[in-house]
């Protein structure tokens, strides 16, 4: 059975959602999600770099994630013909484990606790494919990369692109 080696944060969790409200209630601003196309936050900022990284330390920001719409259902369906490991870099922010795991579980009670791999460089993955909105994950992954779209990555080029759940549905299940 071939491997699937998903991403969490922009594409099973909407952390740019929660990211943003945060960063706009703390400096009383009003930036919406299409002022960022193509870049993060923090390129709008650069001197609040250190602040706008700060929301992801907080060891309870990735527990109450919104997920992003679809992904349970194709994920389900994808891990009957698939094995599915869920793999985020959690290494960034040691502190988001438990609430990653803890969301996870919640969200995704159908895949094994030995699904999940917290890491730092995902070359480590041993997949066929990685879905991931963060092209600088495909550099060393010996296997297929496939770009989730995020607002941050709109303007990356070179890569097999979805925009969606469905899309993913149908590039693996048709």
């Amino acid at each position: 059975m071939k491997r699937i080696a998903i991403d969490m944060d922009e594409v099973i969790a909407d952390a740019a959602e929660k990211h943003l409200k945060l960063y706009n209630q703390h400096f009383k601003e009003t930036i919406m999600i299409d002022d960022i196309k193509g870049k993060k936050l923090r390129d709008l900022r650069p001197h609040l770099e250190s602040e706008i990284k700060s929301f992801f330390a907080e060891p309870t920001f990735f527990r109450d994630l919104n997920v992003i719409e679809g992904s349970q259902e194709v994920i389900k369906k994808l891990s009957q013909h698939y094995e599915i490991f869920i793999t985020t870099a959690a290494m960034e922010f040691p502190s988001s484990f438990t609430a990653k795991y803890e969301w996870l579980k919640e969200h995704f009670p159908f895949l094994s606790d030995m699904n999940f791999v917290f890491c730092g460089d995902k070359s480590i993955i041993h997949a066929d494919y990685l879905i991931d909105d963060n092209v600088r994950h495909f550099k060393r992954f010996c296997g297929q990369g496939i770009l989730f779209t995020a607002s941050h990555n709109m303007h990356e080029t070179g890569y097999v692109r979805v925009n969606n759940w469905n899309e993913v549905q149908d590039y693996f299940l048709k």
